[in-house]
């Protein structure tokens, strides 16, 4: 079991090398990111080590590695919090080792001082570089005020080094990883659609495969999550980028994002109502009865319709072209949309089980169609 898992590991490992090499992808990214940490940490030793000697020069490369960040504002934010750390424990250190003489017993002092000033809420992440720097003041050797104050020259050479080479270096940019995985979750919520659609309409569909459409539809929701993690990814790695200047980029999060994004919520969550209502009627152990045939194959052409309109509106979104067949495809929606109002409007059936199936499926059309209808009309 663990060869396999060493096997699964290392072919996981050689496909995310092919997809890095064919082009760009967030492997490529994240291997850009590796080079150039390596780079700041060996230009700040460089400078620190070997061209200045300086006396604490590991304390240079050590900060520049860990601040060439995913984002160029996380690098210069977070730079500024673990400077601010790192200079509350070094100041605290030296002057508790310079008045007690005794390293272990400052130490005693020290620690818990530092570790409860590093959860102020404004150093964030980076509080426990307070305790950081409070170590590496009472466990190198003598402990002097220059060689604190040659500490936090180098703590501060290394930020800048690993902040301008974040952001003069190809600076990670994300629009692309945004765009991506919102017409994944588009495309998503489309198929997941139509096979629920051309299952009413035949009505082969069975406990098994409704319960299929009904988990894929939950996945749905996560994935639509993961948009909207990587839309508010891709905001951030706009914030004092350079680079989307000169390649031409919009910045993401912007308003088309922000509307594909509650569109697609929409559709997940009440696909997962859909689908839901569908399995439960299927299921022979609840009371929920089957719709009838006719009502199922217009709620077929309606998660028809609906899935076209889905795809149009993303490729209006993210690539500029549909907008006239996604007014007609928006259009034609409203008017199934009131056909299925007014078909089950209609007493089909005294079973109350059945009017509480037909109206959970007619809320659910009413809802899923709504925001379509909102941004595409």
């Amino acid at each position: 079991m663990t060869w396999q898992g060493l096997c699964r590991d290392v072919a996981g490992a050689a496909n995310a090398a092919r997809r890095a090499w064919a082009g760009p992808c967030r492997e490529r990214d994240l291997g850009v990111q590796a080079l150039k940490a390596a780079l700041a940490a060996w230009v700040a030793w460089a400078v620190s080590g070997w061209w200045l000697h300086a006396p604490v020069a590991f304390v240079a490369p050590w900060v520049a590695v860990v601040l060439v960040e995913s984002t160029v504002y996380r690098s210069i934010a977070h730079g500024l919090q673990q400077l601010a750390a790192i200079a509350a424990g070094t100041v605290v250190a030296t002057a508790v080792a310079l008045v007690l003489h005794d390293t272990v017993v400052a130490m005693a002092v020290v620690l818990p001082l530092v570790l409860l000033l590093g959860q102020w809420a404004r150093l964030g992440s980076q509080g426990i570089y307070a305790a950081t720097g409070a170590l590496f003041v009472l466990t190198n050797g003598s402990v002097s005020v220059a060689t604190s104050a040659a500490r936090l020259g180098e703590a501060l050479f290394g930020a800048a080094v690993g902040i301008a080479v974040n952001a003069l270096v190809l600076p990670p940019l994300y629009l692309r990883d945004s765009r991506t995985v919102l017409k994944d979750a588009t495309e998503e919520a489309h198929d997941i659609l139509r096979d629920v659609a051309d299952g009413l309409a035949e009505g082969d569909w069975d406990t098994e495969r409704a319960g299929s459409w009904h988990e894929r539809a939950l996945r749905l929701h996560r994935l639509v999550e993961q948009a909207h993690s990587s839309v508010e990814w891709g905001r951030e790695s706009m914030r004092g980028n350079l680079r989307h200047r000169r390649v031409g980029t919009g910045a993401p999060g912007g308003k088309q994002y922000d509307d594909a994004i509650t569109v697609l919520d929409y559709a997940a969550v009440h696909t997962a109502g859909v689908t839901r209502t569908v399995l439960e009627a299927a299921d022979e152990d609840r009371s929920a009865p089957r719709p009838d045939p006719e009502l199922a194959r217009r709620y077929a052409t309606f998660l028809n319709q609906t899935a076209h309109a889905l795809r149009l509106y993303s490729h209006s979104r993210f690539a500029d072209e549909g907008e006239d067949e996604l007014r007609d495809a928006v259009a034609e929606l409203r008017g199934t949309l009131q056909d299925l109002r007014r078909g089950l409007a209609r007493p089909l059936t005294d079973d109350p089980d059945q009017l509480a199936t037909y109206g959970t499926l007619l809320a659910q059309a009413r809802r899923l169609a709504d925001q379509l209808v909102i941004s595409g009309g």
